[in-house]
């Protein structure tokens, strides 16, 4: 089972926003995009502080396969 954070750099391009934009919206550190970035698992923690940044839900920013 592996995660793919896809859908969560379409909605930042949707949205007009860089990966900067989120860290400081979200209160994210580089390590953890840095993790997302490489699709590895990040706490849930990091997962409803994106969420709620973005005004999304869970599965508007990850796929599990």
């Amino acid at each position: 089972m592996s995660i793919s954070y896809n859908k969560l750099w379409k909605l930042l391009i949707d949205k007009s926003m860089k990966k900067k934009d989120l860290i400081s919206l979200a209160g994210l550190s580089t390590s953890t995009l840095a993790k997302m970035g490489k699709n590895q698992q990040v706490s849930m923690d990091v997962i409803i502080r994106i969420c709620k940044a973005l005004d999304c839900n869970i599965g508007d920013i990850m796929d599990i396969t």
